[in-house]
């Protein structure tokens, strides 16, 4: 297994994290691919457990029409593109056009590069201008946009539809005070407490890997 900056959360005791990644199935050529070079470039992923829970809940609910916003290398994106299936269509963001490239030969390599839609730049704004709404949008970008991120995303999901956002917790540092120049933390902590307080949305924070929370639009 390997035991990277992506599968650890900051705040779970390790051998329960062995013990939960020891569970999971192997992964497929592509994907154990996108790991190891995640693992060795220090790029974030979401991981296989968080990447379960994400193509169980995009499969559950049926969700066809997804919005990604933050995408990196594409790790997250093809799993919801599988989750999507054939007739599905995944709109893949990032701000770093190398990301986009190599993104590219992995969605190739998994046989789902037809149903992603591959846009370069930053995700609130691709968001906002992509028409129509969705079933579904993933929030992984900076985590001092998070907030901007919910209000961007909300007029542009679909009643019923799904907001699920990463690293909610942040390592743990979500739950203890924050000094003022910490923005991500910041952004982290205003993001939780907006979900929670909206009339929107019903949200739960799951404490898998580094927190994940995944929102109903009423």
């Amino acid at each position: 297994m390997i035991r990277s900056e992506n599968l650890r959360s900051g705040y779970i005791q390790d051998d329960v994290e062995e013990y939960l990644y020891g569970l999971l199935p192997e992964r497929d050529a592509v994907i154990e691919e996108i790991e190891c070079y995640a693992a060795e470039h220090r790029v974030p992923i979401i991981g296989p457990a968080v990447a379960r829970l994400l193509t169980l809940l995009g499969q559950v609910s049926g969700a066809t029409r997804i919005f990604e916003m933050g995408s990196a290398i594409g790790y997250s994106t093809i799993w919801l593109a599988r989750a999507a299936g054939p007739k599905g269509k995944v709109f893949y963001t990032d701000g770093d056009p190398a990301n986009a490239e190599r993104a590219k030969k992995y969605f190739k390599q998994a046989g789902v590069a037809k149903r992603i839609d591959v846009q370069v730049g930053d995700a609130l704004e691709l968001l906002k201008k992509t028409p129509g709404k969705f079933d579904l949008i993933f929030n992984d970008v900076n985590k001092n946009q998070y907030p901007d991120a919910l209000r961007v995303a909300l007029p542009k999901l679909k009643r019923g539809g799904l907001f699920i956002t990463d690293n909610t917790l942040w390592s743990g540092k979500a739950a203890r005070p924050a000094p003022p120049d910490d923005v991500h933390t910041l952004g982290v902590q205003e993001f939780n407490r907006l979900v929670y307080e909206s009339k929107e949305l019903y949200p739960v924070l799951i404490p898998l890997r580094d927190g994940v929370t995944v929102c109903r639009k009423l």
